[in-house]
């Protein structure tokens, strides 16, 4: 890290500039990506010792470390204004008054050999002096520019010392205004109890623990009048204190957390106290895109670029078998052979795992890569074991499987009645599919290629690395399958396809986790939204669940082939075909998602905007951080969206009725859908 003297840093300040860098004496190091109305700081944080006085320290590095607050800059680094200090408050403590900065006992313990001498006291000293003629002169500038100012003084205990139920967060505001700050304070304390943490309690107390007496508060109180200090201790929660062992995932949780807390905090602030009173939550934070994130972006791309599922689980001979199967009059149990892998796979997890993503200074954007990579190495593991015995395990662990809910809204969709559906025969074989779907395309505006294939199992499917749309060769549709088609994979597959080779990050191309999920559940919507949703197509995604659990049950081909037969009266050469689906590779769970991604789809619609959701292979969940991204500029808004955001089709009672009555349970609401056959006079009376 560069290295500047208290003049340069100073005079950067006043300029406005944007910089990083550590006090030329290595101290503390500032960071200033943006100029934002708030600054965090974590002034108990460092651990140096200046070498004149490691002899001469009583404590040993354990004894010291057990009273410094680690971590707690990791804890600020999302944050574009930090202040972290690097020494060990034994060498002075930046929370005291300059006087008394510099221990001569702490906690009971005698800190020095001998007293220090002059020399040595006045260079600490200094070094406290330092610190806080660069705060205020950060301070200073944020009030000129914004009117006033918050600053986030972040520290943590020990819960050793404490009683059992001691908060994870404690306030200490008895040198706060409370007449003037109260809004504020209820606002960061709200949001701190929010926060989840792994099996973890979050509580917030105010003055239980620590009472917020320290200097920092009192030195900024006496020189500036619109400046809020928020003493805010952590319990050490997130390491053993004992041993100084940390535990990543709760550092992890609670660095998004308060990343998420404060910038909130400071947007609430900003509209209340400052001159920028149409601050949102992407004004706190900073704009330029951290280099880092671009670096793993990058080096991620290279290497899981060619990484494709489908391409791998389709069976190459799926025309062959079938033909064996129907002339063994069914009893033959196909042989399907598969694709060899163009890749070493225990060499890409290795580079995987060693790309630098704890690098990446946003907890969010550092989580969302974290698990990207775990799901890429999962779905490596998916690929290396098709047409063997553990491939199904891989699939359980990629794909999850179906629970009662999906079960139950299968069930639900099976029995209800037939409704007034036009009756359509099959109109288009696969090439008129491929002239009016191409025609689709341009009048769309998809820069694509339509093709047929021989090799695929379902009618259509987009091939992203191409950028093609590949129609089965054998394919045969109605019309209204052949816009619902056109709907599902050029409005939706390949929309968010083209959308994704925009991005600046790569990593909208390569899909987050859950993307099967959510992409199967907006390309289905885009059915449904385009008024080219069927009661039969419900059925079959509700055919796709049941086919799933038995597969699950019975790892029988002929079996579940007769159950779709017998049991659901499909088509043998349709019910081959979905019996492929879910049993080629050795056991493919995926085909439950398409329903529960509609039931998530649906719900989410009514809720929020979705738009963004379609600038790559995106996730339901990580809705929030891909709005923040894009707000931010790290991401480009779609240039591409399905017809259906724009001019949706109104389906009808039956339609949303149903549509409806498969969202998933809410367990606030104490209710949820009894699925018997009795529930279909419910649908007879929507009818």
């Amino acid at each position: 890290m560069q290295s500047r003297t208290e003049a340069d840093i100073v005079k950067a300040i006043k300029a406005g500039e944007l910089f990083e860098c550590s006090i030329e004496d290595g101290s503390f190091q500032i960071k200033v990506e943006d100029y934002v109305p708030f600054i965090c700081t974590a002034i108990h944080n460092g651990s140096q010792l200046r070498s004149e006085l490691v002899n001469r320290c009583l404590l040993d590095t354990d004894q010291r470390y057990f009273e410094e607050d680690p971590y707690t800059g990791e804890l600020i680094r999302s944050l574009p204004i930090t202040l972290v200090a690097c020494d060990s408050r034994y060498e002075y403590d930046l929370n005291r008054p300059l006087a008394q900065c510099v221990y001569k006992r702490a906690w009971g313990l005698k800190v020095w050999r001998s007293p220090l001498t002059d020399k040595q006291w006045h260079r600490s000293a200094e070094k406290h002096r330092q610190f806080y003629r660069i705060l205020d002169a950060l301070i200073a500038a944020l009030e000129q520019r914004f009117g006033a100012s918050l600053v986030f003084d972040i520290h943590s205990y020990n819960k050793g010392r404490q009683s059992d139920d001691a908060p994870v967060f404690n306030l200490g505001l008895e040198q706060v205004d409370m007449d003037r700050w109260t809004p504020i304070i209820e606002r960061y304390q709200n949001c701190l109890e929010s926060l989840q943490l792994p099996n973890l309690k979050t509580s917030v107390e105010i003055n239980r623990v620590f009472y917020g007496r320290g200097y920092m508060i009192a030195h900024v109180n006496s020189r500036f009048e619109n400046t809020l200090v928020i003493p805010t201790e952590i319990k050490k929660v997130f390491m053993d204190e004992k041993s100084g062992e940390l535990y990543p995932l709760v550092l992890q949780s609670l660095s998004e957390g308060m990343k998420h807390t404060v910038v909130d905090t400071a947007a609430f602030f900003a509209r209340r106290f400052t001159k920028k009173k149409q601050a949102k939550r992407k004004h706190m934070l900073a704009s330029l895109v951290d280099p880092a994130i671009k670096r793993v972006d990058r080096a991620l791309y290279q290497l899981a670029k060619g990484v494709s599922t489908l391409q791998y689980v389709n069976p190459i001979n799926i025309a062959h078998e079938m033909k064996r199967f129907f002339s063994h009059r069914t009893k033959y149990q196909p042989e399907f052979t598969y694709r060899q892998l163009a890749m070493d796979p225990y060499l890409l997890r290795e580079k995987l795992y060693r790309l630098p993503v704890d690098e990446i200074r946003d907890a969010g954007i550092q989580q969302l890569y974290r698990e990207v990579i775990d799901t890429i190495s999962m779905k490596v593991d998916l690929l290396v074991s098709i047409g063997t015995e553990r491939f199904i395990y891989n699939s359980l662990r990629y794909y999850g499987e179906p629970g009662k809910q999906d079960i139950d809204n299968a069930r639900f969709l099976l029995y209800a009645p037939a409704i007034a559906e036009q009756e359509e025969s099959p109109a288009y074989n696969a090439e008129q599919m491929r002239e009016i779907l191409q025609q689709k395309a341009v009048e769309w505006g998809l820069n694509c290629k339509v093709e047929t294939s021989s090799r695929l199992v379902a009618a259509a499917m987009v091939s992203s690395g191409r950028r093609a749309l590949l129609v089965r060769k054998d394919a045969k549709v109605t019309a209204t399958e052949l816009q619902a088609l056109a709907h599902h994979e050029l409005g939706v597959h390949m929309v968010t396809t083209l959308n994704a080779g925009l991005q600046p990050l790569k990593v909208f191309s390569l899909g987050l986790p859950d993307n099967t999920l959510t992409q199967e559940g907006l390309a289905i919507l885009s059915e449904h939204f385009s008024g080219n949703l069927t009661l039969k197509r419900l059925k079959m995604l509700g055919l796709r669940v049941l086919a799933v659990e038995q597969m699950l049950l019975y790892r029988d081909f002929r079996h579940t082939w007769l159950y779709l037969t017998e049991e659901h009266h499909m088509k043998p050469d349709e019910a081959f075909r979905l019996t492929t689906r879910v049993h080629r590779g050795g056991g493919f769970t995926k085909d439950y998602l398409y329903l529960q991604g509609l039931c998530q789809a649906v719900q989410l619609y009514k809720t929020q905007p979705i738009r963004n959701l379609f600038i790559g292979k995106t996730g339901f969940r990580f809705l929030p951080i891909i709005n923040e991204m894009i707000e931010r500029g790290m991401a480009k808004k779609p240039e591409w969206l399905p017809a259906f955001l724009s001019s949706p089709v109104e389906a009808g009672p039956v339609m949303d009725y149903l549509l409806q009555s498969i969202q998933p349970f809410d367990v606030s609401k104490q209710q949820t859908i009894v699925i018997t056959p009795n529930t279909t006079s419910e649908i007879k009376q929507a009818i």
